[in-house]
């Protein structure tokens, strides 16, 4: 996996368009050295490259590790799978992953409250990415 630092995070979110893309999976890994793991499985778009052809899928697992912090709960009437809005953001030396986040006003950067707010959101240390192939394998990363 491709660990992500705080100042390739923007490169990272504009290579991917996680709104619009789908929950496959996520499991809470608990272990006694580092505490939890939160892993996302996605499918996603990249983005547009080429207005005439449409933006690739992708498949994408999203890995936070050394987590401080997490909430997976589902409200009646809500979407179960699609992601309708989606952050990752770098807040007072944590990641945090929010997989149905509130639209926010033109400009406005979220806040730690917005991701507390939400449904399907974790905050952990240490951000890994990787793009999964058919069949489940990993994308080489000569492949770019």
């Amino acid at each position: 996996m491709n660990r992500i630092l705080p100042n390739e995070l923007p490169q990272f979110l504009r290579r991917y368009r996680i709104p619009g893309g789908r929950l496959k999976a996520f499991r809470v890994i608990h272990t006694s050295q580092k505490g939890a793991t939160v892993e996302f499985r996605l499918i996603v778009h990249e983005a547009t490259k080429d207005l005439g052809a449409d933006p690739k899928r992708v498949r994408l697992k999203v890995r936070l590790a050394v987590v401080e912090e997490y909430r997976f709960q589902m409200r009646p009437n809500q979407p179960k799978i699609r992601i309708t809005d989606a952050r990752i953001s770098y807040l007072n030396g944590l990641f945090y992953v929010n997989l149905d986040a509130w639209s926010l006003e033109s400009g406005e950067q979220p806040k730690l409250h917005d991701f507390r707010a939400s449904e399907v959101y974790a905050g952990g240390r240490e951000l890994y990415v990787e793009e999964i192939l058919a069949g489940g394998r990993p994308k080489p990363a000569d492949q770019g």
